[in-house]
C-alpha cells in the first residue's frame, strides 16, 4: 500500500466541522467532488473547501458513510508502518487485561474507539476472532493479519465478518480460518475465574459477548440465596456467575436450543450444581406473560435482550418494546426483588432506556429505584470525539 494519497476529497463549504472535531465519520452529503477514481476502501485526502489538508481517512462511494477517518496528522502517512503502529497502540491498552491471570479472552481493537475504523480483533485465550466491518478493513486484510500474528503469535486467526454492517458497505459475509489452525468446535476460555465453552466460528458476534465481563461478575456479588430468572441467557454467563456467587436457583430462557445445551454444559464444566438450573426454551415475551398470569414470582430477573433496534427508524419500535419486557418483568419480582436491564442498541440511549423503565414502572404498578448504572468495560472504551461508541448501557434497580 502507498503512503501517497493521490485521491482528494473536497467537502462542501461549511462541512469539516465534525472532522475538525475528530468524528470518524463523513457521510457522503458533506462531499462537494472527489478529485480521482478511488476504489472501494483506498485511502484518501480529506480537504476543506478551500482546499487545505484535514485529515486522512479511507473512502467508499457504496457507503452513506463515504469516509472514515485514519489520521489528522498530515506528517503521518497511512501506509502499512501506520496500521501496524495502532495495532501495537491498542494491543498495548489492554495490558492490564493480559496480566490478569483471571481472564484470557478479551477485545484487543474496538474499531473507531481505537482508531482504526472497521476493525474488531477479539482475544480468546490462544485465539483471535477478527471482523473486518468496512471497505477499508476489508481491503487492508492482508497488512492486519500479518501485524496481528507478528505481535501476538497466536494459534489461529479465525474471521467471523458476517455483521449486517457488511452489506452496507458493499461487502459479502466471509467468514473461515485466516491463519494456523482452525479453533475447536467448542473452545474453552477463561473469564473472572469462571470457564466457558463458546464457538468461534458459529457463536453470536465473534463467538462470545465479551462486553458483558465486569456486568456478570456484578450478578455474582448479587446473587446468594436468591432466586434468578435468566432471560434471553444465551450460554448461562449471568446464570453461572449468580450459581457462583450462591443464588439459590437460577432460570434460564433463551429462544435457542443450543444455547440452552451451551449453558447447561457450561454450568457442568465449572462443577456447579445442575439440581438449581432449569432450562427454558421459549421467547421470552411469552414466558414472562404466562408467569405474570401463574403468579410465579423471582427475587432477580436479568434481561439481555438482543437490539430491539438498530437504526433510527426503529427506534420508537424499540423503545415500546422496552417498556413492555420491562413492565413483565417487574410483574414477576418480589416485593424488594433486582431488575437487572440492558440495551445494546446504540441508537438508544443511556437516558432513552431509563424513561422506558420509568414507564415499566407505571405500567406495572410498582416503584422502582436505580441502585447501580452499568455500561460496557474498559476493553470497550467509549472514544469523546464519537458518541456512538457507547452502545452498551443497563442498570440495577430495586422494586419497592
Amino acid at each position: 500500500m502507498s503512503g501517497h494519497n493521490a485521491v482528494d476529497i473536497i467537502l462542501k463549504t461549511g462541512r469539516e466541522k465534525s472532522v475538525l472535531q475528530r468524528h470518524p465519520w463523513l457521510f457522503s452529503g458533506a462531499i462537494a467532488r472527489v478529485d480521482g477514481n478511488p476504489s472501494p476502501g483506498e485511502t484518501v485526502r480529506l480537504l476543506d473547501f478551500r482546499k487545505n489538508f484535514l485529515a486522512y481517512g479511507y473512502y467508499n462511494q457504496v457507503s452513506q458513510i463515504a469516509v472514515r477517518v485514519l489520521e489528522w496528522d498530515e506528517s503521518n502517512l497511512v501506509d502499512d508502518s501506520w496500521w501496524e503502529s495502532k495495532i501495537a497502540a491498542s494491543i498495548g491498552r489492554r495490558e492490564k487485561l493480559a496480566n490478569d491471570k483471571n481472564t484470557d479472552s478479551y477485545r484487543l481493537i474496538f474499531s473507531e474507539s481505537d482508531f482504526l475504523p472497521g476493525l474488531v480483533v477479539d482475544k480468546y485465550s490462544d485465539y483471535l476472532s477478527t471482523q473486518f466491518l468496512t471497505a477499508g478493513a476489508d481491503a487492508l486484510k492482508p497488512v492486519i493479519i500479518s501485524a496481528l500474528n507478528a505481535l501476538l503469535k497466536p494459534v489461529g486467526i479465525y474471521e467471523r465478518s458476517d455483521a449486517e454492517i457488511r452489506s452496507l458497505e458493499g461487502l459479502p459475509s466471509a467468514n473461515g480460518l485466516l491463519i494456523g489452525k482452525n479453533p475447536p468446535d467448542k473452545f474453552e476460555i477463561s473469564e473472572n475465574s469462571i470457564r466457558y465453552l463458546i464457538d468461534i466460528a458459529g457463536g453470536h458476534k465473534t463467538g462470545h459477548y465479551l462486553d458483558q465481563r465486569e456486568n456478570r461478575l456484578k450478578i455474582r456479588h448479587y446473587s446468594a440465596g436468591l432466586d434468578i430468572l435468566d432471560c434471553f441467557c444465551y450460554t448461562g454467563g449471568f446464570s453461572i456467575n449468580a450459581l457462583t456467587g450462591g443464588a439459590n436457583s437460577v432460570t434460564l430462557v433463551d429462544s435457542s436450543k443450543a444455547a440452552l445445551n451451551m449453558a447447561q454444559a457450561n454450568i457442568e464444566l465449572n462443577g456447579l450444581p445442575g439440581d438449581k438450573a432449569r432450562f427454558v426454551e421459549s421467547d421470552v415475551f411469552d414466558f414472562l406473560r404466562e408467569s405474570a398470569k401463574s403468579g410465579k414470582l423471582y427475587d432477580m430477573v436479568i434481561l439481555d435482550p438482543p437490539k430491539f433496534a438498530s437504526s433510527k427508524a426503529h427506534l420508537k419500535k424499540a423503545l415500546s418494546a422496552y417498556k413492555d419486557i420491562n413492565m413483565y418483568a417487574l410483574k414477576v419480582l418480589k416485593p424488594g426483588g433486582i431488575l437487572v436491564s440492558y440495551s445494546c442498541s446504540g441508537i438508544v440511549s443511556a437516558e432513552a432506556l431509563k424513561v422506558a423503565l420509568f414507564w415499566a414502572s407505571i405500567d406495572a404498578d410498582k416503584p422502582v429505584q436505580i441502585i447501580e448504572k452499568l455500561c460496557q468495560p474498559l476493553d470497550h472504551p467509549i472514544l469523546l470525539s464519537f458518541p456512538e461508541s457507547e452502545y452498551l448501557k443497563g442498570y440495577i434497580c430495586k422494586v419497592l
